[in-house]
């Protein structure tokens, strides 16, 4: 269960830490790789400090489509022959009919991704969470044809730092600085903030053009760049296809791991547990029981059922975790209640009572085949044994085969997650740095640290807690 938190470790592993890819190891070998390539174009390396473009970009252009005589009858868009790429400052600046339209038909229904929706992310604006003040300038992409159809949509944002990813560059900011190279920040990010859940990033509508709405997006994304006079620009968490076709317009190719949970048409939870080893199976039930005897009782609310005294006690509970373990909370207490309206029977609620008062609870959000695992919080008067395991991990899986989804994404982080059956997966990111021979030091490390994020999880699953052949 993933903590939005405002101190990230500088693993590529997710979670997994080696001595050898410390921020100061990476730097130090990124800068090396780099000596022959790179020229020292000044002498003094100037401030780290992030500074905003002095202008800022509205327009990005005009695109001409080809072949598109023939009409697209798919949406009613007629005969469209350009396409206009601009920036919007603010999500609010785009209906939301608009853009959940881009974002439907960029995952399809089936694997509708709730974190992609303009509730969601208008929620993190207008709560004040992912916004100028707290590092996240909206910078969002929007792409309509003459028409003024809405064809394709991009949530982008302008960063001064590099907390709330979750695909930590912290050394390769710092690999920048000692390469003599203009500052880092402010950099491009292409993400749903907080928020470490692979989707589409760019969202386009289903049209007979779409691939070339594609490729005019990508070009305005490295334009914007470039006008802003950036270090880079970082796509996080896309899609699989997504990262391969990047790939072939120049960014560099980056996996990361997480760890996640498979529904095998199980009917119940019990039959979930007969896939596991024995001692896997017996731990699991084990703590599922400690729930019971401490009197705790667990509830999954939806909806509205979920009330607002229900966010104020689970905002108390984040803030507890936050303050305890990562610092300072990136999340405001207005995001829970203006995502719990905006969002309704999206959002899975799990909670637990002690004598009818919330003493914990677990966010979760519903897509079209998976539930996806977002926050945990407990009251900061009394530790429960296990009930950090039955709120993030079993109720979420109880909750998966009671709606027949496939799926349980429990966030970034957690080697724990693996032995209450929750495997680990290959995650992507793409980056498109400015400078050829920082880039070429950075293309050279990638190499290197993929090759170990694939045997890492190689040798994961191969000791996994499923019985043989499962």
């Amino acid at each position: 269960m993933a903590v939005a938190m405002s101190c990230c470790k500088p693993s590529p592993f997710l979670g997994r830490k080696f001595p050898s890819q410390s921020a100061k190891s990476q730097s130090k070998q990124i800068v090396e790789s780099s000596a022959q390539a790179a020229k020292i174009s000044a002498l003094f390396w100037g401030s780290r400090k992030s500074t905003e473009p002095q202008e800022m970009v509205s327009s990005l252009g005009n695109f001409t489509l080809t072949g598109s005589d023939s009409e697209d009858t798919t949406l009613n868009l007629g005969h469209p022959k350009r396409i206009k790429i601009s920036v919007v400052s603010s999500i609010s600046e785009v209906s939301s009919s608009d853009w959940d339209a881009c974002a439907q038909d960029a995952t399809g229904p089936k694997k509708f991704n709730p974190f992609l929706t303009h509730g969601f992310l208008s929620s993190l604006e207008d709560s004040g969470s992912a916004v100028k003040e707290t590092g996240w300038t909206p910078s969002h992409i929007i792409a309509k044809d003459e028409g003024d159809n809405l064809v394709g949509v991009v949530p982008l944002y302008l960063k001064s730092h590099s907390y709330g990813e979750f695909v930590f560059d912290h050394s390769w900011a710092d690999a920048y600085y000692n390469f003599g190279a203009r500052r880092y920040y402010p950099k491009l990010q292409c993400c749903v903030p907080f928020t470490p859940v692979t989707g589409p990033r760019i969202l386009i509508r289903d049209t007979t053009f779409k691939d070339q709405v594609f490729d005019f997006i990508v070009s305005a994304l490295k334009d914007l760049a470039a006008k802003y006079q950036l270090s880079s620009l970082h796509i996080t968490f896309p899609s699989e296809n997504e990262w391969h076709k990047l790939s072939e317009k120049g960014f560099l190719q980056r996996i990361g791991m997480q760890y996640h949970w498979k529904n095998r048409d199980y009917k119940n939870f019990d039959e979930f547990l007969m896939d596991m080893k024995q001692s896997k199976r017996k731990n699991i039930r084990q703590e599922r029981k400690k729930i019971l005897a401490q009197n705790l009782t667990m509830k999954r609310l939806r909806g509205y059922e979920i009330k607002a005294s229900h966010w104020d006690s689970f905002y108390k509970f984040y803030r507890n975790t936050t303050d305890n373990k990562w610092g300072s909370p990136y999340l405001t207490r207005e995001f829970f209640h203006e995502m719990g309206s905006k969002m309704g029977d999206q959002v899975l609620l799990v909670v637990a009572e002690e004598g009818g008062e919330l003493v914990a609870g677990a966010l979760n959000l519903i897509g079209g085949d998976t539930i996806y695992g977002r926050l945990w919080g407990c009251h900061p008067r009394a530790y429960y044994p296990s009930l950090h395991f039955e709120a993030c991990y079993y109720q979420a899986i109880e909750a998966a085969i009671e709606l027949d989804l496939k799926t349980v994404e429990a966030g970034a982080q957690g080697e724990h997650k693996i032995q209450r059956g929750y495997m680990p997966v290959t995650t992507y990111s793409c980056h498109y740095l400015i400078d050829e021979g920082f880039r070429k030091a950075i293309g050279d490390f990638l190499i290197r640290e993929s090759s170990q994020v694939k045997l890492v999880i190689k040798l994961l699953h191969e000791s996994g807690p499923f019985k043989e052949g499962i």
